[in-house]
């Protein structure tokens, strides 16, 4: 435990784990694992879980605070941690406490990024010295969007999504809505009527205005909701999908456009007004420099 009593500070530290948005989505084939082949373009915003480690002498990992509805060996954090512990044959235990903001199911990878931030951080913590190529394949098994939070700027992603390429795209006032429905990824890119054959595209024809989302149809055919959400959002500007839902955005040129739509919408939906930004918090929060390849 000497590398615990080495680092107390850093481990009573509150690490974060912030929401994504999908600013273009396009799915463009699909493999024989039934996997789809996508391009899209990552991007954070400033809203964040905020996770805590305890370092625990013992061989085991637990948490502090379950989620409802999932069972502890089932949450991504501690899947995360337990997959470290077995790639490095680290001998001690941790038990995680985790300050849910970030809605469930609403598309915007909470438990992608918890997860992600439980790779990083304990990495760190541990003083594991693992790659941040090496955590991004760990954290592929996870889930597809797990590898976009370590690698932790702003991304064009290719393949499943794991396929990075660093973007940077304006950071603007963002309104998101958390409709009141919980969208089922699996369903949507089961659905007959879902694009499986969009054309490939370059980075430039993204900057250059094309951010369609393949999923929107289906999803505001099946969800009145995100639809009705889309629909208030457009009163003040052009209301998009980020990934299969069940949230939607619109960005604005100025913080005080943001805020005034979000206060007119925030009696109706739950809203939150963020700032979309190219470098994650919780790459800021080991700094750049850190960050092995």
């Amino acid at each position: 435990m000497a590398e615990m009593q080495n680092n107390l500070s850093a481990w009573a530290e509150k690490w974060p784990a912030p929401a994504k948005l999908n600013l273009m989505l396009r799915i463009t084939g699909r493999r024989d694992d039934g996997y789809h082949l996508l391009q899209t373009v990552f991007q954070f915003i400033d809203l964040c879980d905020w996770i805590t480690f305890h370092p625990v002498e013992e061989d085991r990992v637990s948490l502090f605070n379950t989620l409802p509805g999932v069972a502890e060996a089932d949450d991504l954090t501690i899947r995360a941690a337990q997959l470290l512990k077995a790639e490095t044959g680290y001998a001690h235990g941790v038990r995680i406490e985790v300050e849910k903001n970030l809605p469930m199911g609403g598309g915007l990878g909470g438990g992608s990024s918890d997860a992600a931030t439980t790779l990083v951080a304990l990495n760190h913590l541990w003083g594991l010295g693992l790659s941040t190529a090496r955590l991004m394949q760990l954290g592929l098994s996870l889930g597809a969007d797990v590898p976009v939070f370590v690698f932790g700027r702003a991304a064009w992603g290719e393949g499943v999504g794991e396929q990075l390429e660093p973007i940077k795209v304006p950071e603007c006032w963002t309104v998101v809505i958390r409709p009141d429905c919980h969208v089922n990824t699996g369903e949507i890119f089961s659905d007959k009527g879902l694009t499986r054959d969009s054309k490939s595209i370059r980075i430039d024809d993204f900057t250059a205005g094309q951010y369609q989302n393949d999923c929107l149809e289906v999803v505001t055919r099946r969800y009145q909701a995100v639809k009705d959400a889309l629909v208030a959002l457009s009163e003040f500007a052009e209301g998009r999908l980020t990934g299969t839902g069940a949230c939607v955005f619109a960005q604005f040129d100025s913080e005080q456009f943001a805020r005034s739509a979000y206060q007119a919408l925030a009696g109706k939906w739950q809203c939150y007004l963020v700032k979309g930004v190219n470098e994650s918090p919780l790459y800021a929060k080991l700094g750049g420099c850190k960050h092995n390849s």
